[in-house]
Formats: C-alpha cells, structure tokens, sequence
C-alpha cells in the first residue's frame, strides 16, 4: 500500500494558517495554538489529579464512603481546573472577542473595539507580578480607557514564551479579525 505523504517523490505539502473555507466564522476558534508551558503545566496537574483519583479508590476500598467522596471531589476538582488552565487564551468569532480566564470569560462585541495593536511595553512575566520588556497585543474598547484594558496577548505568557514568530502569527491573526469584522 503506497503512502505517498511519507515518500520522497513528493514534497511534504504544508496546510495553511488561515481558515478552511467551510470553517464557520461564527464558531469561537482560538487563533494560535497553547503554547508548552501551559500544556506542561497542565499536564503536571493532570498527573497531580491522577494520584488524588487514585487516592480515592484507595480511601474507598480501606476507608469510610465519605471520605471517599471528599478526595474524589477533590481530584476531579484538580481536572476541571487542569482543563480550565487549557481553555484560558483569546478567542475570535464574527461576533466578537473572547478572552478567557481562569475564573472568568469576558467577550466584547467587534462593534466595541476601536482598534487591536502590537505595542512595545512592559509585560508580565509568566503572569507572575515581575515585569520584563515585551510585545503585548493590546486592544482599545469604545467604553474604556486604553490603560484600563490588560493586553491581550504577551510575548511572555504561557503560550508564547520563547516563541516570538508564534506571537507575532498569534498577533496578527487576531488583528485581521479585527479589520475584517471591527466597525460593523
């Protein structure tokens, strides 16, 4: 059986950045991918999770059913704020702009955002109050002042520390939603 990707009579065809044609732009879609230290923070309390679910069984078989239930609420607990920990970013749909935190969504109509921009300030570093010189992607709304709004984006954050052409797509994807569907 001939597999023709993994032959070297044909190059290897890289898939485009941008949208399918089929994709649906009313379907909240994150522009750039989680970045590793996210994923590897997710995963170290993922496995985290895995000892305190493990933990329950235990406590289930040698112990009282309540505190059974206890360390199992426990545990999955530690997996909705792993999966949580996943979801927190920008998101971008027709309808608006989505950022996502760990505790909270707040999502801006495009009618509100007056302009989304690459500046050079000071950022947060790992979202840790230590501030280093950085991009950030900052977006000004109708309704605020511009110091009022946290950036959207940083080039030290979880997702694109160390990756500054990921930040640089991140940025520019997100600021293309914002001509294509800003001032509507």
């Amino acid at each position: 059986m001939p597999l023709p990707f993994l032959t070297a009579e044909r190059t290897f065809e890289t898939t485009a950045e941008s949208a399918l044609p089929y994709d649906d732009p009313d379907r909240w879609r994150r522009p750039y991918r989680p970045g590793p230290w996210r994923v590897g923070l997710a995963a170290l309390v993922l496995l985290l999770a895995s000892f305190v679910l493990f933990a329950a069984v235990l406590t289930a078989l040698t112990g009282s059913p309540v505190d059974a239930g206890v360390v199992l609420g426990l545990g999955l607990a530690i997996v909705v704020g792993a999966l949580r920990l996943l979801r927190m970013g920008v998101w971008v749909s027709r309808r608006g702009l989505r950022r996502t935190g760990f505790l909270g969504t707040r999502t801006v109509p495009w009618t509100r955002v007056v302009s989304v921009r690459t500046v050079q300030q000071p950022v947060r570093w790992l979202g840790l109050p230590r501030t280093v010189q950085g991009q950030a992607l900052a977006f000004v709304r109708k309704d605020r002042r511009p110091e009022d709004t946290p950036p959207l984006l940083t080039t030290h954050g979880l997702d694109f520390l160390g990756r500054p052409m990921a930040f640089d797509r991140a940025a520019d994807a997100v600021e293309a939603w914002a001509a294509e569907y800003g001032g509507r």
